[in-house]
């Protein structure tokens, strides 16, 4: 041997795209190349990155495997790097080739740490191990596979140990992971939508401001809301009459109904109208006063949910609205998303009126910054604070066992930030 080691620098070209952005096929992938070899696995660590890509790294006795993948050009860039003569790098390239359905590959192997140039010391061997090996020096295997959601200034990641429900629908990549500090997660397209760790912030904040500060509710309309959380809250009113849904992707019922049950409870309720259709159609063809309360739980404006924010759908639910009716919407961060948020509620006020548009916050530490904002439009005299009960919201939430709502957290919730009235005025 003349070298300690030999590292192959690989590239795989045409490789299939859905492949290169499934993190948990390319980890195992990855520890099957170096178990096939002939090495022995220390740890792994590997990070999807929204909306596609993936690095890791599996770190072996012998050295490492490590990946990068571009899935939008089925591209993937791969280092192997072993000591010794125990494990063979070719056997691992050969293997990722055919994980990855790579079309062809090149690679370039380089000897490192020539013999010739090196002179061996003398050390305690002792004194070098840590908490990451045994008694007898061996090391203890470990394993750290990420999701990270981020855009060019900021990310989100979460460790989790697989996805449990992975589904490209017609409108959207659906897929459910079970996170170690949240709990089962569902992104679509990429983006964390909810997790049974903090849910009920979201949920109860934007069912139970409006309900209760309606002065008769009767009817309420849901936009969204596959997951079912807000079905759940608002079917806690049993002063209703009539509860549409109104979601447009099955697959997102499906996911939650298998693993996010506990969100997901309302959605056989027979209290609930669920209808799977297209929100905006359904609005588009509904009629004048027909509902009190519109809530419209959508995603990001992109995607499905992109005529969610337009002008013509706004008026629509402002048409369907009762006398006293409102809507409320989630209003995404006023950190994140500066543009749409401003954008957001001067549309509401051209149709609403400057006084009948009200913003509040809530605090999701799974959303982008944390901070994330609803909007409360009413058409005729109901109001959010005036003529608000706190002592009936008290009870509500004592009697329902809510996590994050009650009376004090309503009125606190449309103090607003100097910043964030800022942008809003403007």
């Amino acid at each position: 041997m003349a070298s300690l080691g030999r590292h192959i620098i690989v590239e795989y070209y045409d490789c299939a795209p859905e492949a290169l952005n499934d993190v948990t096929h390319i980890e195992k992938s990855m520890e099957g190349a170096a178990e096939e070899a002939g090495a022995t696995i220390i740890n792994s660590t590997f990070h999807h990155f929204s909306p596609y890509g993936v690095s890791g790294v599996v770190v072996i006795e012998e050295s490492h495997l490590a990946i990068h993948t571009w899935p939008e050009y089925g591209y993937a860039s791969v280092d192997l790097f072993t000591c010794g003569e125990s494990v063979d790098p070719w056997v691992s390239y050969q293997f990722l080739k055919e994980a990855f359905k790579a079309a062809h590959g090149s690679a370039v192997e380089l000897k490192r740490g020539e013999l010739a140039l090196l002179t061996k010391k003398d050390f305690d061997i002792q004194q070098l191990r840590d908490e990451k090996s045994t008694d007898a020096g061996e090391p203890i295997r470990t394993r750290d596979i990420w999701f990270t959601e981020r855009d060019d200034k900021i990310a989100l990641s979460m460790k989790h140990n697989g996805k449990l429900y992975d589904q490209q629908s017609d409108y959207q990549r659906v897929e459910v992971y079970e996170t170690q500090a949240y709990g089962n997660m569902l992104t679509l397209d990429g983006m964390v939508m909810t997790t049974e760790k903090d849910e009920y912030v979201y949920h109860e904040m934007i069912t139970h401001v409006p309900i209760l500060t309606h002065p008769n509710p009767k009817r309420v309309l849901i936009i969204g809301g596959g997951d079912g959380g807000t079905a759940r809250e608002v079917l806690k009113h049993t002063e209703l009459e009539e509860v549409v849904m109104v979601e447009i992707d099955e697959k997102v019922i499906e996911a939650c109904k298998l693993h996010l049950p506990s969100i997901a409870s309302a959605l056989d309720d027979p209290r609930l109208n669920l209808i799977v259709d297209d929100g905006i159609k359904y609005v588009n063809e509904a009629s004048d006063g027909s509902f009190d309360v519109v809530i419209v739980d959508s995603t990001d404006p992109v995607g499905p949910a992109e005529g969610l924010f337009s002008v013509d759908f706004y008026k629509e639910v402002y048409r369907i609205l009762s006398t006293d009716g409102i809507m409320i919407t989630q209003s995404e961060s006023p950190r994140f998303n500066n543009k749409v948020f401003k954008e957001i509620y001067q549309v509401y006020r051209s149709i609403f009126g400057m006084d009948k548009v009200h913003c509040y916050l809530a605090y999701i530490p799974t959303y982008p910054t944390g901070m994330w904002s609803f909007s409360y439009s009413t058409k005729g005299s109901a109001h959010p604070l005036n003529g608000f009960d706190p002592a009936k919201s008290q009870a509500f939430s004592e009697s329902n066992a809510l996590s994050y709502y009650n009376g004090q957290i309503h009125a606190a919730a449309f103090a607003l930030p100097n910043f964030v009235k800022q942008m809003i005025d403007q």
